[in-house]
């Protein structure tokens, strides 16, 4: 139960912090409700050095066709997505998988969470060919990690991810925070670390980094953010103070690009939060893993809604 309380301020969080922002740079919508369409595949995957060549553990997952509904200024925003498993290449084996990610933008705070559990994996050369199977691979983590945005009067995320306000300048912004992450990796016996076939770590740190949009035009944007960081870790949290701490490096990279009306708008992001679970200054045994989500929406916006049937003043 108390974890489930945690959760849920984690998510109310950016909405208490709210910041008043600066009009001649960021601009709501003037509608409440909003419904999106969306394409996106959820992913975790997995580089390791094997016989001195770097391996990369892919999942067979397909894309999920979805259908969102949000009502801005308020914290409802829900989503449900359906795999289209006739995507998947039935060469590259069967991966089953759980992937809940939030991707929360705040004015002042973005937050992300990870629950992922993925089973059965796949490797194949720079041509998509020579595909090796790894059916018993699997790779668990669980990850938090938030960040706050100085720049919050003049510089948006929400605009960049969420759309549903618009970047009417160009601005950037300078980020702060850190993340914490559990990972277990596991296998029967295609997965080697260190003479063992699994691998558990804990680790926390902090991120440092910079964030812009582009406002080409009053229709469209681009906008991209980086943020590096160092993480502390060991295998397990009690070992704190017991045993040697590893430092490992982080990189999260967010890109984003869209066009906006004032009744719909099309949208294309992309995350990718790279983490180590295990780094040193031997390659061999360096394994690092990239999780993160790809999504193509597309956004309706509506006068009025079932909640409050008031209507608004049209404006573009």
């Amino acid at each position: 139960m108390r974890s489930y309380f945690f959760l849920f301020l984690i998510f109310l969080l950016p909405y208490f912090c709210k910041a008043q922002i600066d009009t001649t740079y960021i601009k709501p919508f003037q509608d409440e409700l909003s419904i999106r369409t969306y394409l996106a595949m959820k992913f975790i995957s997995m580089e390791q050095a094997v016989d001195g060549e770097i391996k990369q553990f892919m999942p067979n997952t397909p894309m999920n066709l979805g259908l969102g509904v949000s009502v801005n200024n308020t914290i409802i925003n829900l989503s449900y997505g359906y795999g289209l498993n006739f995507m998947k290449d039935k060469e590259k084996g069967k991966t089953k998988s759980f992937d809940f990610q939030i991707h929360n933008y705040g004015q002042k705070f973005i937050i992300d969470l990870f629950i992922q559990k993925y089973h059965g994996f796949y490797t194949a050369d720079d041509n998509d060919k020579n595909i090796v199977l790894y059916p018993d691979l699997t790779i668990q983590q669980y990850g938090a990690f938030g960040q706050y945005v100085f720049n919050n009067k003049k510089f948006s995320y929400k605009a960049a991810f969420n759309q549903n306000e618009r970047q009417l300048k160009s601005a950037g912004s300078f980020l702060l925070g850190g993340g914490v992450y559990f990972t277990k990796i596991s296998s029967d016996s295609s997965f080697v670390h260190k003479t063992r076939n699994s691998l558990r770590n804990f680790q926390f740190g902090v991120s440092g980094g910079y964030a812009y949009t582009w406002a080409i035009n009053k229709r469209w944007f681009a906008s991209g953010s980086a943020t590096v960081g160092a993480n502390f870790g060991t295998e397990r949290i009690n070992d704190f103070g017991k045993q040697k701490i590893e430092i490992y490096p982080t990189f999260f990279p967010r890109i984003a690009t869209g066009y906006n009306k004032e009744k719909w708008s099309l949208g294309l992001s992309y995350i990718n939060n790279l983490i180590f679970s295990s780094f040193s200054e031997s390659t061999n045994s360096n394994v690092g893993l990239s999780s993160g989500n790809f999504q193509i929406a597309y956004i309706w916006r509506f006068d009025s809604n079932p909640f409050w049937d008031k209507k608004k003043p049209k404006s573009d």
